[in-house]
């Protein structure tokens, strides 16, 4: 309790500033300097260890998952040491409501989030009114750093209903430009073009299969249209990106996931081009990422989100946020991938002979998130994840389609994030 009731007294000082830079997107890009990036860090850190107590105090199943492990009533010291939660290991073994603080669902501003459901049954994640406003704040930060202005019209194309990232993006983008939430209709998606024309600027939200797909069918001339794009859901190809630039002027990626909150990572100008000279560069991606082919690259806030790297390459996440509905403590979403400080970047280019700021022109110095996929061998498709079995099964199954497969083979690990 003690422990606690320091971490928050220093917790809330520190906090004061993100709190002044947390109102305008220029105020907040403050943050991004070079050399704060170490003290934020830090307080993330310390956010991270309130929310570790509080779970442990407040929320019943983490409290039984840590007795599990053999922490007692105590948590350990080293963060190192705290267990790594998974959706096997303590999603699926806990009830919605032991995983939320207090034990049970307040009613107050709550919203339910589903996953996809493609590895069983879905995944029900429970949001706060509280932390579903962080979340709007931080998405309104990032689409004033990246675009700036209030006078586009926007298309969001995501899946909407109970699915976390298409009714995120529409509740919390609601208040930054003119909103129209049709889902992934390419139909709709073209009539609401014609209906309103090429005098606007748009800003287009989908899965990447399905813009590219829009845009091959399109029978509406795009060429007048002032079009941008923000993608999600799964990676995007260098060659699509490429694509699809011959028709949006922007084409952006934001990394999330429903199990934790969307908008964890966004692309910036800087990790597009870090990504591209990689591409170019087997040697360079092999020294930054451990691999030929680079993977998708995203800058995060280290304020909000404590990333970690297993030794097998798997990536954990720490949400460091207290007012959430349900804490989530070293989470294991299976995608592979790290996260480098900015500053190691840079020292890695310079061996290399390359200045990080030739990369790009202004650019904040968040750190870098790097996922190359999921680690499972899932395929992302609309936003699901799709499993080789499953596609085993439905070959198979059909009476053509078995006939003139002769073999079936997993598909290359990273294969949705190379260029």
């Amino acid at each position: 309790m003690i422990e606690r009731v320091l971490l928050r007294v220093t917790i809330y000082t520190l906090g004061l500033l993100r709190w002044l830079v947390g109102h305008h997107s220029r105020a907040y890009a403050v943050l991004t300097i070079g050399v704060l990036q170490p003290m934020l860090e830090a307080i993330g850190r310390l956010r991270a260890r309130e929310v570790l107590l509080k779970a442990r105090d407040e929320c019943p199943a983490y409290r039984a998952f840590l007795a599990e492990h053999g922490c007692g009533a105590g948590v350990p010291r080293r963060w190192s040491d705290v267990p790594v939660t998974t959706k096997e290991n303590y999603v699926k073994r806990h009830s919605i409501e032991s995983r939320c603080y207090g034990g049970r669902l307040t009613g107050a501003g709550e919203v339910i989030d589903e996953s996809s459901g493609s590895s069983g049954v879905p995944n029900n994640w429970v949001r706060s009114a509280a932390e579903r406003h962080d979340v709007a704040k931080l998405l309104q930060l990032s689409y004033g750093l990246l675009y700036g202005d209030r006078r586009r019209i926007l298309l969001n194309c995501f899946a909407l209903g109970p699915w976390a990232t298409g009714m995120n993006v529409s509740m919390s983008l609601a208040d930054v430009g003119t909103l129209k939430s049709i889902g992934p209709d390419a139909a709709k998606l073209e009539a609401t073009l014609r209906t309103f024309g090429p005098a606007y600027r748009y800003l287009v939200f989908g899965y990447p299969p399905f813009v590219k797909a829009f845009v091959d069918g399109a029978t509406l001339d795009l060429a007048p249209f002032h079009l941008d794009l923000v993608v999600g859901g799964e990676g995007i190809s260098e060659n699509l990106r490429r694509y699809l630039r011959r028709t949006f002027r922007t084409v952006v990626s934001s990394y999330g996931a429903s199990d934790l909150e969307i908008n964890i990572g966004i692309e910036t100008d800087w990790t597009i081009a870090l990504r591209d000279r990689c591409a170019r560069d087997p040697a360079l991606s092999r020294r930054l990422f451990g691999r030929d082919v680079p993977p998708m690259i995203f800058q995060y806030n280290p304020l909000d989100y404590v990333v970690e790297r297993q030794p097998g390459g798997e990536l954990v996440f720490t949400i460091c946020r207290v007012n959430g509905a349900a804490p989530k403590v070293r989470y294991n979403l299976k995608d592979e991938g790290g996260a480098t400080p900015y500053r190691e970047l840079v020292r890695a280019l310079g061996e290399h002979g390359i200045a990080a700021d030739s990369l790009a022109g202004r650019h904040g110095r968040f750190p870098a998130l790097w996922v190359y996929g999921r680690s499972d061998l899932t395929v992302a498709f609309f936003g699901a994840k799709v499993y080789p079995g499953d596609l085993e099964a439905v070959i198979l199954g059909h009476p053509v389609l078995s006939r003139g497969a002769r073999s079936f083979a997993a598909p290359q690990r990273g294969c949705a994030a190379a260029p």
